[in-house]
């Protein structure tokens, strides 16, 4: 675990990923799904990959998924971009089926100690060859630029409010504007949000 932390802690908030990439949403413990997403979009490392987060709980297989993609990180570091996603986190993964999973397996709670621990330091955002934006929630009214990523001290829990929260549980929405969220946290956005989105560097 300390060679790939290392890996992460090396990488920015907002990777830049080179193309052509296959780009992947929420895994959800689902091993055998990501197994055939490999066979369907190419095996690394003949192809590069960028998630975009959620690769733990709902799923029966989330150690075997996030070990999988943690392996191919340190392996083939260049080719596999790895962000976070709301489910990196402690709280989240106590209710949604994570923690569990490990007591079930392991009979103790140290696996998920561990890979919780590693959560804190996967990056928050990407940005494919300076025009695709990937992040796993949304947009937020406290970032302006690139730059406002770029100073977040992500080496933490998911907070439950502010800019690395949005980041991670923000949702593109018909309204206008930046509206309460629904789910609790972070923010619906809407057209203006993402068109404004272009102009960020």
């Amino acid at each position: 675990m300390v060679v790939v932390r290392e890996i992460f802690t090396e990488e920015p908030n907002v990777v830049n990923v080179r193309a052509p990439v296959n780009i992947c949403g929420d895994v959800h413990g689902q091993f055998y799904d990501l197994m055939e997403l490999f066979k369907i979009g190419g095996n690394i490392p003949y192809t590069n990959y960028l998630f975009l987060g959620d690769y733990v709980d709902r799923g029966y297989y989330s150690v075997e998924t996030v070990c999988l993609l943690l392996c191919l990180k340190v392996r083939y570091k260049e080719r596999l971009t790895i962000l976070r996603g709301n489910h990196e986190s402690r709280s989240i993964t106590q209710n949604y089926g994570f923690y569990d999973e490990c007591m079930r397996k392991y009979e103790n709670n140290n696996v998920w100690k561990m890979l919780t621990e590693l959560f804190d330091y996967l990056p928050l955002t990407a940005v494919v060859e300076g025009q695709i934006f990937g992040t796993h929630g949304g947009l937020s009214p406290n970032i302006k630029t690139l730059d406002d990523i770029r100073k977040l001290d992500r080496f933490q829990e998911v907070p439950s409010e502010g800019a690395i929260c949005d980041l991670l549980w923000s949702d593109p929405d018909e309204r206008f504007g930046f509206n309460v969220s629904p789910r609790g946290a972070g923010w619906t956005f809407g057209q203006v949000q993402l068109a404004s989105l272009r102009t960020i560097r």
